[in-house]
Order: C-alpha cells, then sequence, then structure tokens
C-alpha cells in the first residue's frame, strides 16, 4: 500500500513502519485511532475544500470526507470524488452557506439530506448523517442523527463505511480497513437486512468483489445464500440502475466468475441477461479480451444469440443507441469478416468494411470486432491505420463528358472495387485513365 499511516500514540515509543500491518493492529488495538497521511490525501486540500472546512469548523460542525474516496485513499489511489458527510442539517448547511455568500447548486437531494456548494470553481457534495427509518429494496425514508456510527451502518459493505477527517484521522466501526487490507468483500452487518433495504446492493457487491478481492472464488457462503435468496427483488429496481452497475462489473477482475455466478443465483433473468446464455461463448470472449479493455457491451453481446436478444436486452437495461447498435453489428459480423479473411492480408476484409461503410464509427465498430474475435495482432494495426480517402468524385467523371447519374454511380463502384484491390494504392490518374479503357 502506497500510502502511509501514522498512528496517534507514536510518542509512546512504538516503531512505526508504515508497511507493516502488524505494527498497525497492535497501535490500533492500544491507541484506538488512525491518522492518514499521503500525497493522495494532501492533494484533496485545495483552496475550495480548505474555505468548506473553515466554515464548518467556525460553525462548529464536523466534516468528514465519506465511503468510498476513503476506501480508495487507503488503497493509495486519488478517488475521482469525494462524498462528504456532516453533523449538520440541511436547513444549517444553507444557513452556514448563505451567511457567507456560497453558492450552492443541484438541491434536490436536500430531502435526503445532501447539499452541493460551489467554491472556487470546485462543487462540494456535503450530505448529513442518516439513518433510514423505511425502506423497500428501492427507495428509503431517511431521519437525520448525529450519529456517525448510526450512519456507517445503513451503507452497504463494510470497505464503503468508513469516513476520514479532515485531520487524516480514521473512523471505522465495522472493520473495513481490516477487510480492504485482507481483500474481503462483506455486507455491513447481516448480508440479508443490507439487501433488502436496496436489491441493487446485489450488484453493487459482485462488482466490487471484482475490484477488490484477488480470488475469483473467496466469497462467504452465507453471503451468497442471502443474494439467491433475494435475486428476484431486482426485478423491482430500474433498468438505468443495473445498467450503470453491469457497465462497471464487465470491465472489472473476475468477470467471467461472476456472470457464471450471476446465472447460478438466478440473478441473470431478472436483470435482462438471457436465461439461456451462451457461456460458452462468453468463455471463448473472456479469454480473447482480456488486456484489450472492451467495452462492456462487447463481452455481453457474447452472451447472446440472435438480433431479438439485443432489442430484450435495451427493453430491461434502457442500454444507449450506440450500445445497441454495437451489440446488433457485433452478432452479425462476429463470424463473417473472420472466414472472408485471406492468410496473406488478414486485415483487408475489417479496412474494406470501413471503406464502404457510411456509418461515422465504422472504425470503433470494427475495433471492438477485433477484441472481440482475439484479434490482438489485427487490432494493434488497425489502430495504427489511417483510413484513405478514396480520390475520385462523380464530378471527376463527369468532366470526362458522362453526364448520366446511373451510369456514373456504377462507375464509381467499378473504381472502387479496384481501388480497394489495389490496396487503396491506385491515384486519381489511374483510376480515370482505367475510365476511358471501360
Amino acid at each position: 500500500m502506497r500510502s502511509q499511516l501514522l498512528l496517534l500514540g507514536c510518542r509512546a515509543g512504538f516503531p512505526l513502519f508504515p508497511h507493516s500491518s502488524a505494527v498497525v493492529k497492535i497501535l490500533w488495538q492500544r491507541f484506538g485511532t488512525m491518522k492518514l497521511e499521503s500525497s493522495e490525501f494532501r492533494s484533496l486540500f485545495t483552496p475550495g475544500l480548505k474555505s468548506v472546512a473553515e466554515l464548518f469548523d467556525k460553525a462548529k460542525y464536523e466534516l468528514r470526507i465519506a465511503g468510498g474516496a476513503v476506501r480508495d485513499l487507503l488503497g493509495g489511489m486519488t478517488p475521482q470524488d469525494v462524498d462528504f458527510a456532516t453533523t449538520a442539517t440541511p436547513t444549517q448547511m444553507k444557513e452556514i452557506f448563505q451567511t457567507a455568500g456560497v453558492r450552492m447548486i443541484n438541491n434536490r437531494g436536500e430531502k435526503h439530506g445532501t447539499i452541493t456548494a460551489r467554491l472556487h470553481e470546485q462543487n462540494f457534495e456535503i450530505t448529513t448523517l442518516r439513518i433510514d427509518v423505511i425502506t423497500d429494496g428501492r427507495h428509503a425514508e431517511v431521519e437525520f442523527t448525529t450519529d456517525w456510527e448510526k450512519d456507517a451502518e445503513r451503507r452497504d459493505l463494510t470497505i464503503n463505511s468508513m469516513f476520514l477527517g479532515l485531520d487524516g484521522t480514521l473512523y471505522d466501526y465495522f472493520n473495513g480497513y481490516e477487510d480492504l487490507k485482507n481483500n474481503k468483500v462483506r455486507f455491513v452487518g447481516q448480508a440479508n437486512q443490507r439487501i433488502q433495504e436496496d436489491y441493487l446492493r446485489i450488484l453493487r457487491y459482485f462488482r466490487f468483489y471484482g475490484r477488490i478481492a484477488q480470488n475469483p472464488d473467496d466469497h462467504e457462503p452465507k453471503t451468497l445464500e442471502a443474494i439467491k435468496e433475494n435475486a428476484k427483488g431486482l426485478a423491482g429496481i430500474s433498468g438505468e440502475r443495473i445498467w450503470m452497475e453491469l457497465k462497471k462489473l464487465l470491465v472489472g477482475n473476475h468477470v467471467n466468475h461472476l456472470v457464471h455466478l450471476m446465472y447460478e443465483l438466478d440473478v441473470a433473468g431478472y436483470i435482462g441477461l438471457p436465461l439461456n446464455g451462451s457461456l460458452k461463448e462468453f468463455d471463448t470472449v473472456c479469454k480473447n479480451v482480456q488486456n484489450l479493455f472492451p467495452k462492456p457491451m462487447t463481452l455481453l453481446t457474447s452472451l447472446l444469440k440472435v438480433p431479438d436478444d439485443v432489442s430484450k436486452l435495451d427493453l430491461r437495461l434502457k442500454i444507449s443507441k450506440d450500445e445497441k447498435y454495437l451489440g446488433l453489428f457485433l452478432l452479425k459480423h462476429r463470424r463473417d469478416l473472420v472466414k472472408a479473411t485471406d492468410a496473406a492480408e488478414p486485415l483487408k476484409p475489417y479496412q474494406d468494411f470501413v471503406i464502404d461503410s457510411r456509418e461515422h464509427d465504422a472504425i470503433s465498430r470494427i475495433t471492438e470486432l477485433l477484441k472481440y474475435q482475439g484479434e490482438e495482432h489485427l487490432l494493434k494495426e488497425m489502430q495504427q491505420w489511417s483510413v484513405p480517402t478514396f480520390p475520385i468524385s462523380g464530378h471527376d467523371i463527369r468532366k470526362m463528358g458522362i453526364s448520366s447519374g446511373k451510369e456514373i454511380g456504377i462507375l464509381l463502384q467499378q473504381l472502387r472495387d479496384h481501388w480497394k484491390k489495389s490496396g487503396y494504392q491506385m491515384d486519381k490518374e489511374e483510376l480515370l485513365s482505367y475510365v476511358k479503357k471501360e
């Protein structure tokens, strides 16, 4: 771990070894607190955050970094998004910011306790500590609290339930730091209860497992039991929320194992995956795309068999138009272009497809197809290839005395075919001289 862990109580004479988990554990038990001091943590202290911290400190309300940002910082990473938690209510936060003349934006989350302030060209999303009073598996009615542990208790996974004070002090009520060090993904408290509060947490579990766990099959049996018992709850979750999680899962680690597990635990059918998905094809494509960074839809398409499967997926998950067309493209061409390849010029059919295509993203789709097929060498060639411009236009042919639109169209296609056969090397003069011979 790249972060240096500085623990309170060092003055008692304990040696400090930042990379020694044994020392960290002993000092944690004796002094009950730990401090983080790392370049990633220090980089968060922009002028904007310093101003926010001063405002909350002056008003006597506590402010801490919350959730995933803490997990990332402890892992030696700079978080992309930083959320904050506070003991101040939304009303109290608004008073703080209004008094200081700070602009507040996007306050649709106020009823759930979230206020977004903008300082020094930076947004700060700050949420009041909460307790879930009523949950239906999708939404929750919340009650504000000043109890940090109660707020941590309502979060999904232990690794996401930690807080970090702005002085670097770690607040960990459910052993999230130990789980993070040991690459364990566990629900806070009872898995069954956490899942029933929001069934999307099933997919969040899978997604974070792919991100945190070192081994593909190191789950707690009770967790898998809880997932299977509650899988049907995913039927009531919106497709947009499911697709957001599924996309992240598909580009993470252990994806082959996790997708098979979703089928074994009866999760697949409730999130839009075909019940009779092509798992053998999926296994093959998982091997093909290793280290090629495919789009989520590229990998997901390997589970599909016919175009109607894409339509059903779209109906459930509300995938984007580009994702839908990519899926249909891969289904149509995952076999035919590879069959058309010539041993001497294996990339030629793919290049010809791009040349003949009128679609602006033809290269992008061909690139994903080559990943799907595991053609790493051809993929590199395609990525380095500059699409040549066909040197002839209808105007060039008209200048030769041919005025019939139909005849011009036929000639252009014939010349394009000759140009492609030449490896796109024939220039305008060569092509026009060929027309004269015609």
